[in-house]
């Protein structure tokens, strides 16, 4: 399962895994762009980039800067399963 964190002013969607049984997230970045998408992926900590499809080299660094400084956020929200994952024991104050 996938959960959104955040949406650019762009459009650019930005979603992520759960953790995952070796400790990795996986973080999905999809950009809309006239006739499709462009679209990387990402394993958090290693910031091991696969199936960039569309995206310049200068794109893909803003987004590694980018997710170096959100990372944190990502691994602990992956961990509780998403935004929603505190959800459950919030609703029982």
């Amino acid at each position: 399962m996938l959960y959104p964190f955040m949406t650019l002013n762009d459009n650019t969607e930005i979603v992520h895994s759960e953790m995952l049984e070796d400790e990795t997230v996986k973080v999905c970045i999809e950009k809309p762009v006239y006739g499709g998408f462009h679209s990387a992926v990402c394993y958090l900590p290693a910031y091991k980039w696969e199936k960039i499809d569309g995206f310049s080299t200068q794109e893909i660094d803003y987004y590694q800067s980018f997710l170096e400084s959100v990372s944190h956020v990502i691994m602990e929200l992956a961990r509780d399963g998403g935004f929603e994952g505190g959800m459950d024991s919030a609703s029982n104050f």
